[in-house]
This record gives structure tokens, sequence and C-alpha cells, in this order.
């Protein structure tokens, strides 16, 4: 959007708060943001906003200009499905349209009688446009062994969970490319200082890479995935992979204690069973990831079923094209009578 020509107040990679120990210590800047923003569509007369995602925000913020007679859409509905439903009467009365990316949320929001529209998910239109480094240039540019397996770590886009997740992550992965002679690759975000990761390990046999997770996860044989949108890439390139997460154990309860569902992993949340192994909290460990990835590399029967249930997976994303609809249903709401 700023690459079409938005303005931004502030960026969200500015508020990407992990946790509620995280939201809490940033409270002050969150109500400087939501008084900046409503202050912008006072003095620019805005009728029409569009939410996206982001709900701990942005189901706060839609209170504020409701109240102010303006049109919400919202792109992207808060996971209410694994909150519990008491949070759809609040939409109801706040949101005029929701855009869903998954077609059981539109389903759920009918019954409840809200407004709403199927567009599909917009990753899958992201990789089909996506213009792929073919292997040889990938490892010819990250000096890669093109005669060795890629066992891809995605540890995260925040420094939180770097922490939280990646040193023993690396440990299990070390041990599995010792056993079955593989080369690992981190993923790094871009917003991610490198030299974190050289001071939570004293391993040195891997290759850090920013910026091209897709190609990654297209030529990489298995993956140890961050839980979150990367476990459903991940799927949508049929990748076996593990799901991995942890955080402070406080958040983790409450988080717990409030999720209505049995997973954690979007894939696995979106395909209505575990596909990919999910290892939570103290599970985390080197042990257990070096004995799940073994598992993946040596049975080949329950890998095979895994890409399987990963294709009927893809079916549920929707068609390509959801970033077009979201558009034509905007544009047609800005321009009612």
């Amino acid at each position: 959007m700023i690459a079409e020509g938005m303005t931004i107040d502030f960026h969200i990679k500015d508020m990407a708060f992990l946790g509620i120990v995280e939201v809490v210590k940033h409270l002050p800047f969150i109500k400087r943001v939501q008084s900046k923003l409503l202050e912008r569509i006072k003095t620019n007369n805005i009728n029409t906003v569009v939410l996206i995602d982001y709900p701990g925000f942005n189901l706060s913020f839609a209170k504020k200009i409701k109240k102010l007679g303006i049109k919400i859409i919202y792109y992207i509905s808060p996971q209410v499905w694994a909150w519990g439903k008491g949070r759809i009467p609040k939409i109801k009365k706040l949101v005029d349209r929701m855009l869903v990316v998954f077609p059981f949320e539109k389903e759920m929001y009918d019954k409840e009688g809200v407004n709403s529209d199927y567009v599909g998910h917009p990753l899958s239109e992201q990789i089909n446009d996506y213009n792929f480094l073919s292997k040889d240039e990938l490892s010819d540019h990250y000096s890669l062994d093109n005669n060795k397996e890629i066992l891809l770590l995605l540890p995260g886009s925040r420094v939180q969970e770097i922490y939280k997740i990646f040193p023993e992550c690396i440990k299990g992965a070390a041990m599995v490319a010792d056993e079955f002679d593989m080369q690992i690759v981190v993923s790094c975000s871009q917003n991610i200082d490198e030299n974190i990761f050289k001071s939570l390990t004293n391993i040195k046999n891997y290759k850090l890479i920013k910026g091209h997770n897709y190609e990654l996860m297209k030529y990489a044989k298995c993956g140890i995935i961050k839980s979150g949108t990367s476990t459903l890439e991940a799927g949508l390139f049929g990748l076996p992979s593990i799901v991995v997460y942890s955080t402070n154990w406080l958040t983790y309860l409450i988080g717990r204690s409030l999720v209505k569902i049995k997973n954690i992993a979007l894939a696995n949340i979106i395909a209505g069973e575990t596909v990919f192994d999910e290892l939570l909290q103290s599970d985390v460990n080197a042990k257990n990831v070096y004995e799940k990835i073994k598992l993946l590399l040596t049975d080949s029967a329950r890998t095979n079923k895994l890409k399987r249930k990963l294709q009927i997976l893809k079916t549920k994303l929707g068609e390509i094209g959801a970033s077009q609809k979201v558009a034509e249903i905007i544009y047609a709401k800005l321009n009612e009578a």
C-alpha cells in the first residue's frame, strides 16, 4: 500500500507486540496511536475505514470510530472460532461488512446475521504471483550445497520469539543434519539483527538467509516452523514440517484458558486435524525436535500421507483472486448512496 502512495502515520512493524505482558507495557503508545488516527479521521472528514486483521487493536478502535458514524469494513476476521463466539454480537454492532478468508467463517457469520463475504486467502495469489529464484540461483547466491537437502528453520519474526525458539531448535536441527547429511538454513526476517542468532548458539553449521522464504519452502526437504502464517505457507508448498511455539508462561496459560480449539497452528486449524505435529512451550527442546524431524525423514508412509492432506488444505484456502475481490467490495461500499 505504501508503494501505491498510501501515507502512514505509524508502521505496523512498530506495533508487533507479542503476548499480554508486551501489550500492557506498550499501552501508552497504543493509546497514542488511536488518538492520532481518531484526529486524522475527524480532520479529514473520513466516512469509511478499512480495518485489517490485528483484532486487539482494531476492535477497540472500531468502538471509538463507530460513535462518529463511520462505516467499518473489516478484512481478515478476528479468530472468533478460536477464542469463542462471544465476540460475534460485538462485531455485528461495530462492523458494516466483514471480509473473510476461510469459507467456514462465512458460514459462522451468516448464522449470526453479520454481513460478510468470503474472498479467499491472499496467500494463494501471493505465492502464484511470486517470481522465484531457481534452486541453482539460490544456491549460487548463498553458497548452498546442491548435493545436500535443506532442513529449513523459521524461528519467527519477533525478537522475543527467536529467544524462546531458536536455541533448542538449532540444537535439534544440528543433530538431524549430522545424522542425515543435510544443510540447515535459518530464515531471518528483514527486521531482525542477524547477530541475535550468533549470540544464542555456539553451533556454526547453518546458513542465515533473509528474504527468500518462498524459495526456501519450495526447495527444502522439511521444515521447523514457528506457529503463525508461515504454517499456512508451508502447507501451500507441501513442505513436511513440524510446528513449534514458545512464549512466557503467563501469556501461554491465559491464552490456553481462552482458546477453544485443540491446535494452535493455522494449517492444522484450517485442515481440521493435526497435519503438522506441534511442539509447545517446554516441549520445544532439542530431543523432541530431532525425533519429530527424524520421523518425517524415515517414515515415508507417514510423510506421504501428510503431503496428501496438504493438497486438501490448498483447496480450503480458495482460488486465486482474493485481493481483487476485496478491492471490488470496498469500492462498491465507498460508492453506496
